[in-house]
């Protein structure tokens, strides 16, 4: 099994923290965003996982530091890291192609916006498996069309009139992912766009039409970090599954002097917490100080220096000085406001 994490967007919805750090590298609850999600869908896989490819874009911006990270992923794994890249974004079908040289065998591909709480067995008589949430707005997304016999006949893109409550999360499964990769590069030499892009979608409709099987998969939560605001929110949602699967969220490191911590919090190596309650719902990179503060459901990232807040809904980047009164707030690396 192989798993292909297309990743090469710049994140512009959750600036500023994407203008020095690519969105799927940004921790919650105390890991990178793409590290959490390939680790739970390797779990979820149960078997073996062959590789991990990931397609990466501009190099100045997805560095040698970004490769390093993604390669020491894959090998936590036991499985091969491979970097691709996509020069222009051209869309989901383009960045998927990036990669052609990784699309044989059966494969998961996942984009990696996105986190999930999922346990399912997976259904390998079908061809394909889109994975799916129920959303109680379903026009905001793309959804599928189910037939009688609960199989996947139609992708709709938010639907004007009632289709499904059943949205696409970005996450599928092929049991022959060359099948995929011959499709797309029919869409590509045709000339097929949509919006001006080459899409995943217009590959998976003509596998539809040759009869192939697609069927839904279902998970427990499916959570966003498309901003700042559902960052935030998938921080503290995680923090709350973290908790209950028993895992220890705060180092052993921490320094606490006249400071409380209210669980479920990740705080991590070295963070020094004086005169400061922090939490419910709360992490905290590697480093950072806190001082004469209150600080809950909020991220504070790396070597960053809080002093004096009251901090509600915020997320604070790497190396940042903050003293002030502000609560909600969003403040991007190596920025200071005193």
């Amino acid at each position: 099994m192989k798993i292909i994490v297309p990743m090469a967007g710049r994140g512009s919805r959750l600036r500023p923290h994407t203008l020095t750090v690519p969105k799927p590298l940004i921790p919650v609850a105390g890991k990178p965003i793409v590290h959490r999600l390939v680790s739970d869908i390797a779990k979820v896989l149960g078997g073996q996982i062959e590789e991990v490819a990931f397609i990466l874009g501009d190099p100045a911006f997805f560095g040698e530091d970004v490769v390093d990270s993604l390669m020491e992923l894959a090998e936590s794994l036991g499985a091969k890291g491979s970097i691709y890249r996509q020069d222009e974004p051209l869309g989901t079908g383009h960045a998927i192609m990036s990669a052609k040289d990784s699309l044989n065998g059966s494969a998961v591909i996942a984009y990696a916006d996105t986190l999930i709480r999922a346990d399912f067995d997976l259904d390998k008589s079908a061809d394909s498996v889109i994975w799916v949430k129920q959303v109680d707005k379903p026009e905001a997304f793309g959804v599928v069309k189910l037939s009688g016999q609960n199989e996947i006949v139609e992708l709709v893109e938010k639907p004007q009139e009632f289709v499904s409550d059943l949205a696409v999360i970005g996450i599928y499964y092929f049991k022959d992912i060359c099948v995929l990769k011959n499709e797309l590069q029919y869409v590509l030499d045709n000339d097929i766009l949509n919006g001006g892009e080459y899409q995943i979608n217009d590959g998976i409709k003509r596998m539809m039409e040759k009869g192939m099987k697609f069927v839904p998969g279902k998970v427990d939560e499916w959570m966003d970090c498309g901003n700042k605001n559902v960052t935030v929110e998938t921080n503290q949602r995680m923090l709350g599954f973290l908790e209950k699967d028993g895992e220890v969220l705060v180092a052993n490191s921490v320094v606490k002097e006249n400071a409380n911590v209210i669980e479920p919090c990740f705080i991590g190596e070295n963070v020094v917490l004086k005169n400061t309650t922090v939490g419910p719902y709360v992490s905290v990179g590697s480093g950072t100080v806190i001082e004469n503060s209150t600080v809950k459901n909020s991220l504070i990232q790396s070597d960053s220096i809080i002093k004096n807040a009251n901090l509600d809904n915020a997320m604070i980047g790497n190396h940042v000085v903050f003293d002030g009164n502000f609560e909600t707030i969003s403040i991007g690396d190596y920025s200071v406001m005193e």
